[in-house]
């Protein structure tokens, strides 16, 4: 039995001494950052109506909101077509009072009298300009788009942040009451 203690008594302190012979690392406790920081770039929206006024839809692609090109381009381009198309109208109309004024009546619109031919070119003027509207109008258009679009996307719209309408019972009268809460969550 003495031999037994002896031997326990020496594997403890053998343990003990290499326990102490180690180098103790330090823990260091750091909290952690539980908030993103999200980079705001206030130049961002500039530069996307930048992009857009060089090349229509280029802001749209810098945006990353790619489905936003075909209907730029495709109401740009139909506004164009009009407008191509009613001055196109436009001057043969002209073109053939002018040559009814000189005396020839060979034209294309010979079927047609004089009062005619001034209502078809006063209408086409009429579409030519409203389409040249139309044109500038869906230019300014995709311009502003793609700085609002670019403005907005540096709007929080994180879960945290929340506004839902409630509805809750009143303790004293138990009627409903209807409320708005806005909660957020750290």
């Amino acid at each position: 039995m003495n031999k037994i203690i002896s031997i326990a008594l020496f594997l403890f302190i053998l343990s003990t001494t290499v326990v102490l012979a180690q180098k103790k690392a330090e823990a260091e406790v750091a909290a952690k950052d539980t908030l993103k920081s999200i980079d705001i770039d206030p130049l961002t929206p500039a530069k996307a109506a930048f992009y857009s006024a060089v090349i229509p839809g280029l802001g749209q692609a810098y945006n990353k909101k790619y489905w936003k090109i075909p209907l730029v381009y495709g109401a740009i381009g139909t506004s164009l077509y009009f407008y191509i198309d009613s001055n196109k109208k436009y001057h043969e109309f002209r073109d053939a009072y002018k040559r009814r004024l000189e005396g020839y009546t060979d034209d294309e619109f010979s079927f047609l009298d004089d009062s005619r031919l001034i209502a078809g070119q006063k209408f086409y003027q009429r579409n030519r300009d409203l389409s040249s509207l139309f044109v500038v109008g869906f230019y300014v258009l995709n311009i502003i788009d793609a700085n609002v679009d670019a403005a907005l996307m540096q709007f929080n719209v994180d879960d945290r942040l929340s506004v839902k309408p409630t509805i809750y019972q009143n303790n004293l009268n138990y009627k409903t009451n209807v409320g708005l809460s806005l909660s957020y969550n750290f």
